[in-house]
């Protein structure tokens, strides 16, 4: 009996084991989850809490609203019930004055009246606390009441004198100041006229005067213009009796003395003499014959450079014709150099694949490798 149990467990762990192994051969060998490391698991996971997070979050949103909304209509309901709780106090407080303050007690101390006022209401609703009525108080109501209606008679008279003596007052004083208005009123109007008198002598004044200056100035310019005339005049005529009108030589010619040449006086100066032209025109002759003699030479000197460049650019086609040979013929050596170096490559490879590397690795060979995730 124990051989027998100790073999099942024996049978249930390499079970255990096999299995482990399949599922770690299949995460290992799995070149997506490998390669880019995804755990599906722990991402639908990761998805389950973030749904059951968003629902959470939407039933705590959703009772959070109905519990303000409960609570805003409590609030609600509340002042509701205080507003009308305050409008029932305010009609009870205003029937209570209308019905039962008709006749205050704070007149009859003010008026110096020792009796009290009697209330319509029953001293049993009132209570032991609230009494205000006694034996022997209510004598002399009747005087009481006279004096009160002669005192608000003698009231009501004197707030009409009052009233009638700021009526007066405010009468006098808008008269007062109406009167004032109309003093100012006319004072304006004088002050006006006599602006306006002031400004019309002053334009008077100021047109006399521009006038007088316009006839001033008008004479000014009429003596600059006969001036002006008479400069142009004699200007005219000391042109035409000039010597550049005239066009004399000996004008633009002046004397320097100690036997030197006259010199030239540049704006009255009239042209050369023939003589100087003579001289220059020989001068410039002697000058392009100078000139031909010197293209002739440069012209001599440009052939003989051109032969010289002739017979080096031969001399350099010669030397690249013998390096293109030179060339030629290494090429070929290369060439045929690496033709004895294929065919010796060519016959090893064929001894390694012919003689040495005979024995070919079958597919069982590299099965037998990565079988395991260990």
């Amino acid at each position: 009996m124990y051989k027998v149990t100790l073999d099942q467990s024996v049978e249930k762990a390499v079970e255990r084991r096999r299995s482990a192994e399949t599922a770690r051969k299949a995460r290992i060998f799995n070149t997506r989850q490998r390669v880019m490391g995804v755990d599906i698991n722990a991402l639908n996971q990761q998805v389950q809490e973030r749904k059951h997070q968003q629902s959470k979050e939407k039933q705590e949103n959703k009772a959070a609203d109905i519990r303000r909304i409960c609570r805003d209509e409590t609030l609600m309901q509340q002042d509701m019930n205080e507003k009308e709780k305050c409008k029932g106090l305010h009609k009870n407080l205003t029937q209570h004055w209308a019905t039962q303050q008709r006749d205050r007690h704070d007149d009859d101390l003010k008026c110096g009246l020792k009796e009290a006022v009697k209330l319509t209401m029953p001293e049993a609703d009132l209570g032991p606390a609230s009494m205000q009525i006694f034996q022997g108080e209510d004598i002399g109501w009747e005087k009481m009441s006279k004096e009160k209606k002669k005192k608000a008679e003698r009231d009501l008279q004197a707030q009409m004198d009052e009233n009638k003596r700021r009526q007066m007052e405010d009468k006098q004083r808008e008269m007062l100041v109406h009167k004032t208005l109309l003093l100012q009123d006319q004072r304006g109007t004088e002050q006006a006229a006599l602006e306006e008198e002031c400004k019309k002598t002053a334009r008077i004044a100021l047109d006399n005067y521009n006038q007088a200056l316009a006839a001033e100035q008008a004479e000014n310019l009429e003596y600059h213009h006969r001036r002006e005339d008479r400069a142009n005049l004699a200007e005219i005529l000391h042109t035409l009796t000039s010597d550049m009108m005239t066009e004399c030589a000996e004008a633009a010619e002046r004397d320097v003395g100690d036997g030197r040449l006259p010199q030239i006086i540049p704006d009255r100066w009239k042209g050369m003499k023939p003589e100087e032209l003579s001289t220059i025109y020989r001068e410039q002759e002697q000058q392009r014959f100078e000139r031909q003699r010197q293209r002739d030479a440069e012209k001599i000197q440009a052939a003989a450079w051109d032969l010289h460049l002739l017979n080096l650019s031969r001399k350099t086609e010669e030397e690249e014709r013998r390096a293109a040979e030179m060339r030629r013929e290494q090429r070929i050596q290369v060439e045929q150099f690496n033709m004895q170096l294929a065919r010796e490559q060519q016959a090893h490879q064929e001894f390694l694949n012919k003689k040495l590397y005979t024995n070919k690795p079958t597919k069982d060979y590299f099965n037998q490798f990565n079988g395991s995730s260990r």
